[in-house]
Formats: structure tokens, C-alpha cells, sequence
């Protein structure tokens, strides 16, 4: 991805030499009172004036939906908190905005029923070193009321058809549904940005030219920084010229990053499979994935890169290189091209292409479904490299283990004899590495899939492992060049 096409110039928003402070809009900061309608007061002046800075100082802002304005700088200083308020009586947050398709999952499909929020924008930045903070009222859940009959809210921060987008050095706290639904946002910088949260951390939606930059997302029940190209705009759009580097992704029990604490106690996201907190393309593909570049990130605790596309979009020159895993619950890479095609009628297939992959570094990852790499009969994966990569599996996964499969898994097939072999998941069901069932290799598992190089890759266990270390099934021309494998410290082969 040329850098001429990452934001380099992006639109910085014209700061008044005098900001403007909510407190002078009748916002107290105490805790107690419902300060959304003084911040809103101050946001509106300063577009009306045609832009500037409001600022809240140290204190805690109970707030309802607050509606961002375009030209308008949004910051909170350290020891300010922009605090979600549980609706009364009286006051809730803004409604949700009528679905625009039924082609994603409900939650990408709203965005006025959130802490923060705007739409058709230009030139807005969120900036400072201030919390906002959800906890205890922003929701998973759809659109709902409250017990006395008002509006919940499920996102801390929302924006749709905007441009000229910048949210840096901020923290976000147990968010809800997502801490960033960013749908349509093109020219969109995320900057040392912290979030600690419940379910989604980043959620980058048909959005172009976009830099995530030394950010650290901790999302133990759900994505971490997550691409996606839904039809949530109700049309086709890309995501796509997006750099992601030098950030950090985890699955540690939430709020514990923030703290610190670093915890570890939640042992299975709500799918039932360990920590999620990862980076991710999909599972929503319509629009494309193009030009995706990932570097110098850390993945701790959590899965691994997922790189998807069930649904019709093209992916292709997705560029990965530099990461470090530790203690990595299931495939350190999966690339799955499925066949959900939640999508207009009409839609092309999904196709990938054009992956590399490099110098990636993983210690203590879950060996039960290997490194894998999956098409379906037709569309093959197709042109993936993958060069100066080291893997140390668990491993202690026996042939019995994989035969036990057999019955309860329709995809499902018989080996030689000795052991069964699962081909993978269901070629139109939700894409994830558990999906496929217990591999029947411990290294790599490819399926559906040409022109796949493997250079300069070392493969170990930290436990004894009864499965061969790669299989493939329908592949052509998968080569392997300089592959080290160590089965265990007293044993070792060179090339396979």
C-alpha cells in the first residue's frame, strides 16, 4: 500500500484560539447531573461559528446521546469522563434509526442510539486524555427500552458517511456493543487510543483511507480491531488503503488492561471457544477488502489474525508482516474464503488473492486447529505466502481425539484407517477456526487452495502430538521451502 494513499494529509480541524468550555453551558461535571444538553449547546455553537474546540475539564459528564458537528474538535482532558447515563423516566437516548438492510448482524445497522454519534460529517476530532466510560449501561442488546420505557443505547461512539475523522489519545471503558462503529468514515485516523470493553473494540465498516495507529484494544468476548464491508449503508462499499501498525490486542478480563491487573479468569467468549481480542477482516464482506496493510502488533492472550470473507467480497493484497503471539486459543492464522452470501441477490462470489505474510512470531498457541487455510470446492483460496514464520503449538493432541469427531460433525470424512479427517466447517455457516473441528494435522491444514508458498517456517510442539504436521486436501502447487519442524526437544526434522 503506497503511503502517498494513508492519510498523510489528513484534514485538520480549524482550532480557535479560545476553546470553549461546557461548564459555560451549564454542564457541572459531578456526577450527578445530566450534562449531554450543555455539551450538545457547546457543539452547536462552535459549528455555528463555523468550528472550534469545546473542552470538558476534569470531572464526570452523566450524559445521553451527544451529537457530534462537523469542523468541531471534541476534547476531554485528563480526569475528564464522559459517562453513560441510565435512562429515567423522563430521558433516554436517541432512538434508533430505521434498519437500512437485513444483510449484517442487527447492531451495525443502528448508530443514533449510542453515548456519542454522527452522521454525514466532515473535519471532526475527538482527541484528549479523558475516559468515556460505559459501564453499567451501554448494552449488547438491540434496539430496546428501558424498564421505565425510554431508549437504551449499545455503542459508545458512532459515526456513518463522515470524512475527515480523527479520535486519538482517548480511552474507552465496557462500551456495549462496540467502542467504534465507524461505517462509511473515509480519511480516518485512530491514534494511541485505548478501549477495555465488553464485546467489539473497533469496528472499521466500508471506510477508506484509514490509519489505526499505537492503539490498545482489550475485548475478551469479542473482536478487538475488526475490518468489515457489510451492506449496512444499504450499497456496495469497499474497505480499503487501511494501515494497521503498532498496536497492541488482547483478551484479558475486561477492565483489566486499563487497570493493569491484566486478569484471565473468563476462560470462553460467548461462542463457547477461549478469549477472542484479536484483529480481524470479516465475517460482514460485501463491499471488498483491498490494499489492507497489518504491521508491528502484538496479539497476547487471545486468537489469532483472521483473515474472512463469506459474503462476496473480493480480498485481496492483504499485507501482514512483524507480529508477535502469545498464548494464542486457536488458529494463529486462518484465512477462510465461505459461502454465507448474506448479500443482494445478484452478488458475485467471494474470492482472495494476493496475501503475504511475514515474519510473524507465535509462542503457546492452541494446536487443535493448526494453521489453517480454507476454500470451498470452486473457489479456491488462491496466491498466499507465507515467509519467516515460527509457530510453537501446544500440541498433546492425540488421532483418537480427531476420530471422536466422527458422528456429530456432517463434514466429517474418513481417513486410511487409522485416524478421520474433518475438511473443515460448513461451507455456509459463520467462519471460525473451531468450526472446522479438531485438525487433522498440527501444523498447517490447507483445503481448497492453489498457489500457496510456505518459506522459512519452523514448527514445534511443547508437548508430543500423534497427527503429521501438515495435510492438505484439493490444493495445487502449495510448496514448502525451508520448513523446520521439532516434534519435541529431543526430536527434529528438517524439510518434509
Amino acid at each position: 500500500m503506497k503511503k502517498s494513499m494513508i492519510i498523510s494529509a489528513l484534514l485538520t480541524v480549524c482550532l480557535f484560539a479560545q476553546a470553549i468550555n461546557v461548564k459555560d453551558f451549564g454542564a457541572v461535571g459531578d456526577g450527578r447531573h445530566i450534562d449531554s444538553p450543555a455539551i450538545n449547546a457547546a457543539l452547536l455553537q462552535a459549528a455555528s461559528q463555523g468550528g472550534g474546540t469545546v473542552v470538558l475539564t476534569p470531572g464526570t459528564y452523566l450524559c445521553y446521546s451527544v451529537h457530534l458537528q462537523s469542523g468541531v474538535t471534541l476534547r476531554l482532558e485528563r480526569g475528564a469522563i464522559l459517562k453513560a447515563a441510565a435512562p429515567t423516566d423522563s430521558t433516554g437516548y436517541d432512538e434508533a434509526e430505521p434498519n437500512a438492510s437485513r444483510y449484517q448482524d442487527f447492531g451495525h445497522s443502528h448508530w443514533h442510539n449510542s453515548l456519542l454519534w454522527g452522521e454525514n460529517l466532515h473535519d471532526v476530532v475527538l482527541e484528549g486524555e479523558g475516559l468515556i466510560d460505559g459501564s453499567d449501561v451501554l448494552t449488547r442488546g438491540g434496539q430496546r427500552k428501558s424498564a421505565t420505557g425510554q431508549t437504551t443505547a449499545n455503542k459508545a461512539l458512532a459515526m456513518r458517511d463522515c470524512r475527515g475523522v480523527v479520535i486519538r489519545d482517548l480511552s474507552f471503558l465496557n462500551c456495549g456493543h462496540f467502542a467504534l462503529l465507524l461505517t462509511g468514515v473515509d480519511d480516518l485516523l485512530i491514534e494511541n487510543v485505548n478501549a477495555d470493553t465488553n464485546r467489539d473494540g473497533f469496528d472499521i465498516d466500508c471506510c477508506e483511507r484509514v490509519v489505526v495507529r499505537g492503539c490498545r484494544v482489550n475485548t475478551v468476548n469479542d473482536d478487538a480491531i475488526v475490518l468489515k464491508c457489510s451492506y449496512a449503508l444499504g450499497r456496495m462499499k469497499p474497505t480499503a488503503n487501511v494501515l494497521i501498525e503498532d498496536c497492541q490486542v488482547s483478551g484479558f478480563d475486561v477492565g483489566t488492561m486499563l487497570s493493569g491487573q491484566r486478569t484471565t479468569k473468563t476462560e470462553k467468549a460467548p461462542d463457547g471457544d477461549g478469549p477472542t481480542g484479536r484483529i480481524k477482516l470479516g465475517t460482514e464482506s460485501n463491499g471488498g477488502f483491498t490494499d489492507i496493510t497489518i504491521r508491528r502488533c502484538t496479539f497476547t492472550h487471545c486468537r489469532g489474525l483472521a483473515l474472512e470473507t463469506v459474503d462476496g467480497a473480493p480480498m485481496e493484497r492483504i499485507e501482514v508482516s512483524d507480529l508477535t503471539m502469545t498464548d494464542i486459543c486457536n488458529s494463529p492464522i486462518y484465512i477462510r474464503l465461505g459461502d454465507r452470501m448474506r448479500a443482494p441477490e445478484g452478488t458475485p462470489f467471494s474470492t482472495v488473492s494476493d496475501i503475504s505474510i511475514s515474519r510473524v512470531s507465535v509462542d503457546d498457541a492452541d494446536s487443535r486447529y493448526a494453521c489453517l487455510i480454507a476454500g470451498i470446492e470452486g473457489h479456491p483460496v488462491t496466491n498466499v505466502t507465507i515467509r519467516d514464520l515460527s509457530v510453537r503449538f501446544r500440541g498433546g493432541i492425540s488421532l483418537d481425539d480427531v476420530a471422536q469427531q466422527r458422528g456429530s460433525n456432517p463434514f466429517f470424512f474418513a481417513g486410511n484407517g487409522t485416524a478421520a479427517i474433518n475438511r473443515g466447517g460448513e461451507r455456509n455457516g459463520y467462519p471460525e477456526p473451531s468450526a472446522h473441528g479438531i485438525q487433522p494435522a498440527w501444523g498447517f491444514s490447507i483445503s481448497h487452495a492453489e498457489n500457496i508458498l510456505l518459506k522459512n517456517v519452523k514448527l514445534s510442539l511443547l508437548h508430543p502430538d500423534e497427527r503429521p504436521v501438515f495435510y492438505e486436501h484439493a490444493t495445487q502447487k502449495v510448496k514448502k521451502r525451508k520448513v523446520k519442524v521439532i516434534r519435541s526437544s529431543l526430536l527434529s526434522s528438517a524439510e518434509p
